[in-house]
């Protein structure tokens, strides 16, 4: 059922939406990490590739349950009738973490949306139903080097819990830091 915060709506996401979604990804590569990662590893991000994942994803996942019994959940956000943003959360994967822990996999808004609530409304649909699951915290990855996403994070209660993930971008190191947010 399609919620509604403010201007945005929020809604399951469908096959008909891994397009919009890849380029929301592309993009949002493109514009975080501008002078960060090698352009050359920025350049060859492909719309198409992502497209196909997605729907491959999509497809694969349809009514299968994941670790523990509950779902992977993909949401988009649109205002205006465009789509503008996208979350994707579940359970959590990391082995460290204990069962009934759950994780946001992915949020991107598009980089002219920036800064006008679409990230903060699929943020609160996401802890919202995170919550209801059972769910105890919700924690996430970001690349370190993200200083936008980083603050995002921090800015909506989350904090960083010591995990890092050593990550390269072409032949730059890229670790990745992992937070977490109680919902209890």
């Amino acid at each position: 059922m399609p919620i509604r915060d403010s201007d945005v709506l929020i809604r399951a996401m469908a096959d008909a939406d891994c397009a919009a979604v890849a380029e929301l990804r592309v993009l949002g590569w493109q514009s975080a990490y501008a002078g960060l990662m090698p352009r050359s590893f920025l350049d060859a991000l492909s719309v198409d590739e992502v497209t196909a994942r997605l729907r491959e994803r999509l497809a694969r996942a349809s009514g299968r349950p994941a670790r523990g019994g509950a779902r992977r959940v993909d949401l988009v956000a649109e205002r205006a009738g465009r789509t503008v943003g996208w979350t994707s959360f579940g359970p959590a994967r990391d082995p460290d973490v204990p069962p009934g822990e759950a994780e946001l996999y992915a949020l991107y808004v598009h980089p002219e949306q920036h800064s006008t609530g679409v990230g903060r409304a699929l943020l609160r649909e996401c802890l919202r139903r995170c919550t209801a699951a059972g769910h105890s915290r919700l924690r996430l990855w970001v690349l370190g080097v993200n200083t936008r996403a980083r603050r995002f994070c921090e800015c909506a209660g989350f904090v960083r819990d010591g995990a890092l993930d050593p990550r390269t971008a072409g032949d730059r190191s890229v670790p990745e830091i992992r937070y977490h947010r109680d919902l209890t």
